[in-house]
């Protein structure tokens, strides 16, 4: 909402040193959000005045058409010779009254005035449109053209008003009452303790039977509709220089007399108006829901077929308007020669915010009277904006104002709120007292009634308020929030990270450190990514929780696993030239229940008993908080200090152990097949929970079908894991490292074993066959020459390390412990000790 100074000093008797960017400060302590002050004629500097054109030459022989005119400038130039100007403009004639602009002068922008010699002629100065003035959009697009009563002479920047402040207040969706002068008047008066001259306070006549016959068939969406005649406008009248100014510093264009008027008073009261062409409405004029297929021609030209829930202005004919939005074509003034409106039908009414709201958005059709409804209009303004626009239609139009008045009123009571004195002392935490809350409230145009329990009666401009709550930022607000203490919040002691979110945080130190980058992605699938990713038909991770409303609906679906976001953000960075990606994601994934039953909505009036919230989380879907990596492109780089290494399959893997180490869980690796996964090059994930081994995710390299079919690079690798399940294999509490004073023994073993046999099989199998007294064992060297080792063969070397914590090991102990070990994986793993 635009606010020119000089129309709210109108209202507001401001000190006259006051700026507008004093008023801004002013009004955004009080909470409003005044985003900038606009300094209308900065750098403007006469002379600039009113000039007549006397003579125009039509110079002949250029590329486009020139007139060199002679101007009565008055006494202005110093002379009182007329003034020689060269212009290109063709909107104007002899005898017209135009905007000179003379030598010495500067316009907006810096631009500076002079004679100069152009076209084979010398211009002493310009001739002026209203762009070049910075008055904004007039609808012309050339010369300004003033009535010709304007006299010769007179200093044009008083006249056009040209300097000025306008403050571009960005109005929240509570608070409609500040979209129009009286709103933002009635907050300035409140900031600067000064009164306010109402502009609705008018002598309104009452409703006779005399008025226009209305008839509103619903009373729930127009409660209040006010009709009003003014017959005999003068087809020559004009809207005057004032008025098109200030609806052009507001941002709106003038149009005609009867349309500027109407755009006036809503923009100086806040109610939206409408004036009909009262020889083009037959009949009664009424107010109804669309029927289902009815057709409509708004005032933009475009026919609109009609929804059963729209709300619409008829006559005997049927719809004339879109109530609350736009009206028709077929009732719309006329301002040409030929047929020039001289008898109008005013309307004034309230509509339900809700119906006009989604009419707008059902037809795409947003209007300056869409934006005040939807955000509420004071209902008891309805008959004093009438009231305006007669007198002024009368008073600038040499219109007559017919006795007859219509209102038909749908019966209401004011909205009153209960709430105890001291309740914005409690919210705020500062103590007002009850006088303070009283009369900020009273400020605001409240009733006020009661001592420690006060009875609240509302503004009917201000719908917004409904509780305590809203009074209370009332008064803080208009208090200040400036003035309000800074104070941290107390937590209770004892209450910190909760196990589940430790374990989270653990995982994503341990992937960073790794260098994998974390990336988030939206929970959102659709359904065709399952078979991208090669699932059965009957895989779980199919059953998916479908949303009502989807962000987008190629993505209506839950995710049951975050590769699908994760390998997307692979792709995208890939395609953007980053080729050695390392990322990963820890989130939640949604399974749904067996029970898919839906639960009543619950209260809003009170807090919901703990049943009830019970029976909604009954209904919710299982989420287990997951953890994934993918990889592509290198793993080391390449460089001075040797050769790189490309991302594999075995980095998937370790980086599943690296998470398992986190939880303190021990993580069973074997060989597996699933879904997107390579069925040569996946690790299939269990832990043992309970005494009951666990599937828990997979890792490895994806499957060529996969990586075609999302766009992924070659010799892409992923991991995804249930981190919950995890945690409950685990332990969460953190062991400290066994430091032992005794020297360690190292024994070395080469085994040979299949090919298909597994590294983790033989390891578990040393381990085990160790005993205690294995410390630790690593794998260090593989070899797999056939010609040594025989076809299918493979030798795995592993160096063990004994340690005893009361004693220093004998050869021989180690050597049994080494034995015992071989022996195992012998038995288990075929493997036979390497010679």
């Amino acid at each position: 909402m635009r606010i020119p100074l000089s129309w709210l000093r109108e209202y507001v008797d401001l000190p006259a040193t006051e700026t507008g960017r004093d008023v801004q400060a002013k009004l955004v302590s009080a909470g409003l959000e005044v985003e900038t002050v606009e300094q209308l004629g900065d750098g403007l500097k006469g002379p600039l005045v009113v000039g007549q054109v006397l003579t125009i030459e039509e110079l002949e022989g250029f590329k486009k058409p020139i007139r060199f005119c002679t101007v009565d400038v008055g006494a202005a130039n110093g002379t009182g010779e007329p003034q020689e100007i060269v212009c290109g403009a063709r909107n104007f004639a002899v005898g017209d009254k135009v905007v000179v602009v003379l030598p010495g002068a500067v316009l907006p922008g810096d631009f500076a005035i002079a004679a100069r010699k152009t076209y084979g002629k010398t211009s002493h100065g310009m001739i002026c449109s209203s762009d070049e003035l910075g008055m904004g959009d007039d609808g012309t697009k050339g010369i300004i053209v003033l009535p010709p009563e304007t006299e010769v002479g007179k200093d044009a920047v008083e006249l056009l008003e040209l300097v000025d402040e306008v403050l571009d207040i960005a109005v929240t969706a509570n608070r409609g009452d500040c979209l129009s002068l009286r709103g933002v008047a009635r907050e300035t008066a409140i900031a600067y303790g000064l009164p306010l001259r109402d502009p609705a306070l008018l002598d309104v006549p009452g409703p006779n039977a005399y008025g226009y016959p209305v008839r509103v068939s619903d009373p729930a969406g127009c409660d209040r509709f006010t009709a009003r005649t003014v017959t005999g406008l003068s087809p020559e009248a004009r809207s005057p220089i004032w008025l098109q100014r200030r609806l052009q510093k507001v941002g709106m264009r003038p149009i005609s007399l009867a349309v500027d008027v109407t755009n006036y008073v809503m923009m100086e009261l806040g109610q939206p108006l409408h004036a009909y062409d009262r020889s083009q409405v037959q009949g009664t004029v009424g107010v109804r829901r669309a029927q289902q297929g009815e057709k409509l021609t708004t005032l933009d030209g475009v026919e609109r077929v009609l929804h059963a829930e729209d709300l619409v202005i008829t006559d005997d004919r049927g719809p004339i308007g879109l109530a609350g939005v736009m009206g028709g074509a077929d009732t719309e003034i006329a301002d040409d020669a030929g047929r020039a409106t001289a008898d109008v039908v005013i309307e004034a009414a309230h509509f339900d915010a809700v119906s006009v709201a989604r009419t707008a958005r059902r037809h795409k059709l947003s209007s300056e009277a869409s934006r005040r409804f939807e955000r509420g209009v004071d209902p008891q303004a309805a008959a004093a904006a009438a009231q305006r626009t007669v007198d002024l239609l009368v008073l600038l139009a040499g219109g007559t104002a017919e006795a007859g008045v219509t209102e038909v009123v749908a019966p209401s009571a004011p909205h009153t709120i209960t709430a105890p004195a001291d309740h914005p002392d409690k919210v705020a935490g500062v103590t007002y007292g009850r006088e303070t809350v009283v009369r900020r409230l009273q400020q605001i145009g409240c009733d006020v009634y009661g001592q420690d329990e006060l009875i609240v009666t509302v503004p009917s401009w201000r719908p917004d308020l409904v509780a305590a709550n809203d009074l209370a930022e009332e008064v803080i607000r208009l208090e200040g929030y400036e003035n309000l203490p800074s104070t941290l919040p107390r937590p209770r002691s004892g209450h910190g990270l909760t196990p589940r979110q430790r374990l989270h945080r653990r995982v994503g130190r341990a992937l960073a450190g790794a260098g994998y980058v974390e990336a988030l992605s939206y929970p959102f699938v659709g359904e065709q990514v399952f078979d991208q990713l090669l699932l059965d038909a009957d895989d779980p991770d199919r059953e998916v929780v479908k949303l009502v409303n989807p962000l987008n609906d190629e993505e209506p679906a839950l995710r049951t696993s975050l590769l699908p976001g994760l390998l997307g953000a692979l792709r995208r960075n890939d395609g953007r030239g980053t080729h050695d990606l390392a990322l990963f994601e820890t989130g939640l994934v949604f399974h749904p229940r067996e029970d898919r039953s839906v639960a009543a909505a619950p209260p809003v009036d009170r807090r919901p008993t703990a049943e009830e919230i019970a029976a909604l989380d009954a209904t919710l879907p299982d989420q287990p908080r997951h953890v994934a990596v993918v990889l592509a492109g290198a793993r080391e780089q390449a460089g001075w200090w040797g050769k790189g290494r490309p991302a594999e399959w075995a980095d998937a893997v370790e980086a599943a152990r690296a998470v398992a180490r986190e939880a303190g869980a021990e993580l069973v690796v074997r060989g597996g097949q699933y879904g997107p996964w390579h069925p040569g090059r996946t690790a299939e994930l269990a832990v043992v929970v309970d005494g009951t081994e666990r599937v828990v995710g997979h890792a490895g390299e994806l499957h060529p079908r996969v990586l075609k079919s999302l766009g992924l690079p070659d010799r892409t690798s992923a991991m995804e894991l249930d981190l919950d399940a995890l945690q409950a294999a685990g332990n969460d509490t953190p062991q400290a490292p066994r430091i032992s004073t005794f020297p360690m023994a190292t024994q070395d073993v080469a085994l040979v074993v299949d090919v298909a046999v597994p590294h983790a099989e033989v390891e578990a199998a040393l381990r085990e066959g160790a005993g205690e007294l294995l410390e630790s064992i690593r794998l260090f060297d593989v070899y797999d020459n056939g010609a040594q080792l025989g076809e299918g063969k493979k030798s795995l070397a592993y160096a063990l390390r004994f340690r005893a914590g009361d004693r220093t090991l004998t050869v021989d102990e180690a050597s049994a412990a080494r034995d015992a070990a071989v022996a195992l994986a012998g038995e288990r793993a075929g493997a036979v000790l390497r010679g």
